[in-house]
């Protein structure tokens, strides 16, 4: 499993030689072992005889030591670095390969944002059940029962809501035990994803008891709050992990377009927000990026400057910052998200064919307000 750690590592390597990142799919859905390992084949000879060795390492893995147990393949060589590190993974990627000066960690970036550490939490009258699911796979699950409840009528009670009876013929002495298992419930809930540092969750159950359970969660994880669905406390960890995923699916995407309609209006205006290539290239540079917005397989070549740092893709002959040498660079928009990962920047990569395009298709928002105008850091 691919763990924050194992990120981090990837964004911390440096070597001399080039690293060969490959991205391979391999759901046994989308074909058998052998169309897997001849998509592979292909790709990596298109890289050419650069990257031969290397080349050689990913394919002698897939050949011969991996499991064919997960539905993506993410492996990454540096030969003369004694490098190679490969992480299986329970969602779908395409299929790519790059060989640059440092891993290529776009795609990651991607699955983390939008399947990384996600908390469920199945409620009902009875008690909640828990789990914590990251990249597609279920890393830890828990459950807490309450007193039961027991649905009485009382003499000539009605189960409308509202009149003698109560909801359902439930007694009152049913409706406390409700109330006080699904407070209990929320503040079990609120104390499993804080220890499992879940960035945001989503709620199963039934119309009579998510409305409630919601508003006894925490403010803090009711802003964190994706989405609900309707889900029976027995449904297995699949199952709930299937529905969840799909809320969570629908909500990235409403999220996507709310945050690039966000940018290209900021931007437009001149307020806390850039829009465009050169634009979002200076201001990664000077440090004043709090999120990252680019179209999913944007890739431009440029330079980078060996004495300040500074990136750029307009032809010249030395930095125009400091009159330094230039060295070519294949993807300025990688060497960028590396280094806005590097300084704890955010990254929200958009897909490539989604509704609102970006000027240049790369964009924004800053930590600060513009040079040239005032403003606040963007969603």
């Amino acid at each position: 499993m691919l763990t924050e750690h194992d990120l981090q590592e990837l964004i911390g390597f440096r070597s001399p030689h080039p690293v060969l990142s490959v991205y391979l799919h391999v759901d046994p859905t989308a074909g058998s072992s052998d169309t897997h390992k001849l998509r592979l084949r292909q790709t990596l000879k298109e890289l050419g005889d650069g990257a031969a060795i290397d080349a050689q390492a990913v394919q002698n893995f897939v050949e011969h030591e991996y499991g064919w147990s997960s539905r993506s393949l993410a492996l990454f060589s540096c030969a003369p670095a004694a490098f190679f590190r490969a992480y299986g993974l329970m969602v779908p990627l395409r299929i790519r390969a790059r060989f640059v000066d440092r891993p290529y960690l776009k795609p990651l970036v991607d699955l983390f944002d939008s399947f990384g550490n996600i908390g469920v939490a199945v409620v009902d009258l009875r008690g909640v059940r828990l789990f914590h699911f990251h990249l597609g796979e279920l890393r830890e699950q828990g459950a807490a029962l309450g007193e039961a409840v027991r649905h009485v009528k009382r003499g000539g009670g009605s189960q409308v809501a509202g009149r003698r009876g109560g909801i359902a013929g439930r007694t009152r002495h049913a409706e406390t035990v409700a109330e006080r298992n699904l407070q209990d419930s929320a503040r079990i809930a609120a104390a499993f994803f804080q220890e499992q540092k879940v960035r945001r969750i989503l709620l199963g159950g039934t119309e009579d008891t998510l409305a409630p359970f919601t508003t006894l969660l925490p403010r803090v994880w009711q802003g964190k709050l994706l989405g609900t669905f309707h889900v029976g406390m027995d449904a297995g960890p699949s199952q709930v992990m299937e529905r969840a995923m799909a809320v969570a699916q629908r909500a990235e995407r409403e999220k996507e377009a709310r945050i690039a309609d966000a940018l290209v209006t900021a931007a437009a205006k001149g307020r806390e927000a850039v829009a465009g290539l050169p634009a979002t290239l200076s201001a990664v540079i000077a440090g004043q990026v709090q999120k990252l917005v680019f179209r999913d397989g944007l890739r431009a070549a440029g330079w980078v400057c060996t004495g300040c740092g500074s990136v750029g893709v307009d032809p010249a002959a030395a930095c125009p910052f400091c009159g330094k040498r230039l060295e070519p660079i294949t993807d300025v928009v990688e060497h960028a998200v590396r280094r806005l990962l590097a300084d704890g920047g955010e990254i929200e990569v958009l897909p490539a064919n989604g509704g609102v395009e970006i000027p240049g298709g790369i964009g924004a928002f800053l930590r600060y307000e513009n040079p040239a105008q005032g403003g606040t850091p963007g969603p």
